[in-house]
């Protein structure tokens, strides 16, 4: 497949072929080899930048039906922290009410608003425990995402599960085990290094 064009087979396509579609991807636009240091202050010979493909119209396409096929039955809305999962949990509403299954979506921010209502959370209010997904692209030491699932717990909404498009295996399952919280992630950093070379 040809992944310069978006090809309306996308549409239609099995998770398998998604799941291939978004590896080719992300190797091409997001993974980069050399010296780096992650928002965690750690230092690392490679950098995944999801917002290459997150931004990108098929990248939001195949993100965003991959991951709405993964939230669980009962879950009521998906949120992330911004920037990074701003347009994974734009792509995941807009595939659901595609599917005449509509999730709102939830923008945390990482300080509270200055003016207004000074809230942390952009979105619909949701009923209290309403079972909201945290989306996450990558995943290093798992900060970022816990710091949303906890802003989304004391608003009242309750969080058993957080998808991300890469886990770098530095800790973030670990993290989110801890906190008895279930972490998928579509592809770990050994599947986006051997599919790189």
């Amino acid at each position: 497949m040809n992944i310069d064009t978006v090809e309306t087979s996308l549409l239609s396509a099995d998770r398998d072929t998604l799941r291939q579609t978004l590896l080719d991807l992300l190797v091409k636009y997001a993974y980069v080899e050399g010296d780096f240091v992650l928002s965690s202050g750690a230092k690392s010979s490679y950098y995944i930048n999801g917002k290459q493909v997150t931004l990108r119209a098929e990248g939001a396409l195949v993100i965003g039906r991959l991951l709405f096929s993964l939230l669980p039955p009962d879950t009521e809305a998906v949120a992330g922290l911004t920037l990074g999962a701003d347009p994974m949990v734009t792509a995941v509403s807009l595939i659901s009410a595609i599917a005449n299954r509509p999730l709102p979506a939830l923008i945390i921010r990482k300080q509270a608003k200055g003016h207004g209502t000074q809230a942390y959370i952009e979105g619909c209010q949701l009923p209290e425990k309403a079972k909201v997904v945290v989306l996450e692209d990558v995943v290093t030491t798992g900060g970022s995402a816990l710091t949303a699932v906890e802003r989304l717990q004391e608003a009242g909404y309750q969080v058993d599960k957080i998808i991300a498009l890469v886990d770098r295996e530095q800790g973030g399952r670990e993290l989110y085990q801890s906190k008895g919280i279930d972490f998928q992630a579509i592809f770990s950093i050994a599947d986006i290094q051997q599919h790189s070379h």
